[in-house]
């Protein structure tokens, strides 16, 4: 999986993005982990929709456009649950708590600084 950092409206907000683009990455997703760091995200690409069956904490998920704004965020999302958003082409998920903290807010413009 390829790694880079999270951009907020042009700065950086030291959160490290996997990116998950292939279909079995995208699969596996969060699923069998324990947790997920307050400084990690995943980035599933492409992606309208997810599922947190089999997930064992809450997370923050953020719908992304093809644009990279936010359209969507659903905020402590338990396990057991499925989200969509028609208008999404990413999906962005981080630790639950963690799109309040860095006061994401729908609009945002998001964006990543690759690593070489």
């Amino acid at each position: 999986m390829k790694s880079a950092s999270l951009m907020i409206d042009g700065r950086a907000c030291g959160i490290r993005v996997k990116i998950a683009a292939s279909a079995p990455e995208r699969m596996r997703g969060l699923l069998g982990r324990g947790q997920l760091a307050d400084d990690e995200a995943l980035l599933l690409v492409p992606c309208r929709s997810v599922h947190t069956f089999g997930m064992r904490f809450p997370i923050d998920v953020m719908f992304v456009d093809r644009l990279w704004r936010v359209v969507a965020i659903h905020r402590r999302v338990p396990p057991a649950r499925m989200l969509f958003s028609l208008r999404a082409a990413r999906t962005l998920e981080m630790s639950a708590g963690m799109t309040d903290v860095l006061s994401i807010t729908i609009g945002d413009q998001l964006g990543l600084e690759t690593h070489a």
